[in-house]
């Protein structure tokens, strides 16, 4: 099994974060970092098939649609 990449934290500004990945700069939350991670730290990424992501916004789509359309009748409350 090949090694999982690694990036480094290039930089931390404000609430932003800029990742070092292969000489590409990426910026993303610094709320998204792992706990205790700083400037120079290294972290490996576990990145999940295009598939699995799929499926996972697929069912929270599924979810949110359910919870937006679920109403309650006044009928089922006795006052």
């Amino acid at each position: 099994m090949p090694d999982k990449p690694a990036v480094s934290i290039d930089r931390i500004e404000g609430d932003r974060a800029i990742l070092d990945f292969a000489g590409e700069l990426i910026e993303i939350p610094a709320a998204a970092l792992p706990e205790g991670a700083a400037e120079g730290s290294r972290l490996t990424l576990d990145l999940a098939p295009a598939e699995e992501t799929d499926r996972a916004e697929d069912a929270a789509a599924a979810q949110q649609t359910r919870l937006k359309t679920k109403r309650t009748s006044l009928d089922d409350f006795e006052f």
